[in-house]
Order: C-alpha cells, then sequence, then structure tokens
C-alpha cells in the first residue's frame, strides 16, 4: 500500500471522500458510538404498537467492509419511526441499527437519490446479542426482546445497546486535614455526619451520568475499647454502598485506614450544579470504642465523572 495522496488539505489537490472519512475515524480515535448521553434513544411509539421511536442525535459509524473505509458520521434531526414486524408463535430478539450501506463498498445504492444511511431491524439475533453481524457497517442502538404473538413493543423488552463513541471524563482529588481530635462518638446504630473536615462542594459537570467517587480515611484513630461501626459516603441526597470498620484490639490507641468506594448514577437535576460531598458514620450499640480523626488523619476524595448513555 502506497502514502495515501493528497493529505488533507492541500489547496489545489482533490480530496477524496475516503480521505475525509479517515479523518472522521482518527479524530474520533477509531472508536464508533453515539455522540452525547441522550443521543439515538429507542423507545415505544407514543401510543405503543408495532414499532419504535429512535430519538434525535448523532453518531460515530466504523466501516466495517474494508480495512481502510473509514468512518461515518450520521444524524438524526427529530423523531425516526421505525416498523417492527410482529412476532408468530416464537419469541424474536431484534437488533435496532444505524446502518451505512455505502456503494462505494458494498451494495448498489445511488447516493444522489437513496438513503445511505437508515435505521434498520436485523431479525432474529441471539437473546443475549450485542453487536451488529461481521462485515455490517452500522452501530446497534437497541435489542427488542419480542414475547411471541405479540405486535406491540413495550418499553420492557427494550435492550438498551447504545455506547458512547468518546465519553468524557473528569477527575478530581480532594483532600482535608482535621486540626483536632473528632470522635464518632453515638453508639446508638443511627447516621450521622462525621467527620465535619471531610466536607467539599463538588461541581457536576453537565454531562455526566455516572460519578466514581473512593474516599480514603488514612490514620483513622480507634481506642478506649473494640470498635465496630460502618461509614458511607453522601453527594446531594444519593449514598454509598457502606464500608465496616471493625477492630477488636481492646482499649489502647491504634491507627488504621479505611477506604469508602463505589460508582453512583447522577440524577438529571444533579447535571450542571453544585453538590455536597461528606461522609456520615454509624456506631454499633454493641462496642463502645471511639472511631476518631486528629492531627494524624489524612482524608482523600478521588471523584471521577463519567458519561454514558441515558
Amino acid at each position: 500500500m502506497t502514502l495515501a495522496q493528497a493529505p488533507l488539505l492541500v489547496d489545489g489537490a482533490t480530496h477524496s471522500a475516503q480521505t475525509f472519512r479517515q479523518m472522521i475515524k482518527d479524530l474520533s480515535r477509531g472508536q464508533e458510538g453515539i455522540t452525547a448521553a441522550p443521543d439515538l434513544k429507542v423507545t415505544p411509539l407514543p401510543v405503543p404498537g408495532a414499532g419504535v421511536q429512535v430519538a434525535d442525535g448523532s453518531a460515530v459509524i466504523r466501516g466495517k467492509a474494508n480495512a481502510w473505509q473509514g468512518s461515518y458520521t450520521a444524524y438524526n434531526i427529530g423523531t425516526t419511526t421505525v416498523p417492527v414486524a410482529p412476532t408468530g408463535a416464537t419469541p424474536r430478539s431484534d437488533l435496532v441499527v444505524l446502518r451505512i450501506t455505502d456503494p462505494e463498498y458494498e451494495g448498489g445504492l445511488d447516493p444522489a437519490v437513496d438513503a445511505i444511511n437508515a435505521f434498520e431491524i436485523i431479525p432474529n439475533v441471539a437473546t443475549n446479542a450485542t453487536a451488529v453481524p461481521p462485515g455490517v457497517t452500522g452501530v446497534p442502538i437497541a435489542r427488542l426482546d419480542l414475547p411471541a404473538n405479540t405486535g406491540t413493543v413495550a418499553a420492557a423488552m427494550i435492550k438498551d445497546l447504545r455506547k458512547v463513541a468518546n465519553p468524557r471524563r473528569e477527575r478530581t482529588l480532594y483532600t482535608a486535614y482535621p486540626r483536632e481530635l473528632s470522635k464518632a462518638w453515638r453508639d446508638d446504630d443511627q447516621w450521622y455526619v462525621w467527620p465535619a473536615e471531610a466536607r467539599w462542594m463538588i461541581s457536576v459537570p453537565e454531562w455526566a451520568t455516572k460519578v466514581i467517587v473512593v474516599v480514603t480515611l488514612a490514620g483513622l484513630r480507634m481506642d478506649f475499647a473494640d470498635v465496630f461501626g460502618t461509614m458511607r459516603i453522601i453527594l446531594g441526597e444519593a449514598d454509598s454502598e457502606s464500608t465496616v470498620i471493625d477492630d477488636d484490639q481492646g482499649n489502647g490507641i491504634r491507627r488504621t485506614t479505611a477506604v469508602l468506594a463505589d460508582t453512583l448514577t447522577l440524577p438529571a437535576s444533579y447535571r450542571g450544579t453544585s453538590r455536597p460531598l461528606f461522609l456520615q458514620a454509624r456506631m454499633s450499640t454493641g462496642e463502645k470504642g471511639d472511631l476518631s480523626v486528629d492531627e494524624g488523619t489524612s482524608i482523600v476524595a478521588d471523584v471521577e465523572f463519567t458519561e454514558g448513555p441515558v
């Protein structure tokens, strides 16, 4: 294979469609999928029936008919209705696909009069199918798992298969260093905000759909007696799974490291706003030991926002 001529962009040169498709592939880093979280979502018809509707949005589709085909962009303005054939005596699974049929590589369509990109139904796929068949230039956006003898597609039958081609991520570290002794001293099996120093206002990106939070408490202090309690992360009003702190070393002063972590799905109302991130502790009535932070404690919150389909 010789070096393709002419490179983008050279004044006076002729640039082929393939050259532009290669540029799309390069800029999208060889990935494919929807552009942003809400794009091309498949839902039932307003009155459920023999079809689905595809929301507006755009996608990048990698060519699969030829190694040097490059990638395509396609966009849907408004909502498109896609007919779905009724099932017979047996259940059936169909893929809803945004497909490109480029006559340079396959088929005999005329780009001047024919639709080169379209939403298509690929019927009779496996019940766990998540990808288009080999050689098909397209991206799956949903799978329809249809029961027998139905002509109506309901929401419960639609499996979302969309992926963001190049999801955005944003990661920030937040720290806190207590300056005096503070105990989680209420041994009543109730949740309390603690420690007070572990509180930050977090700006949620308007594109974020999930957040991965890891909070590390290094130098967590225990004394007086055995300790048993749990801690959790709170972002706004969303709470994480809890982490158990269990120590049976008696009344001496000792230190440990606790790690709290979870992935939280962000409500739409959180996006583009600031929300408090803080911790809560719940100490058992069965143990009387003290859990505390002091000048020997460091608290680090690792917060990473990610983007995915919604």
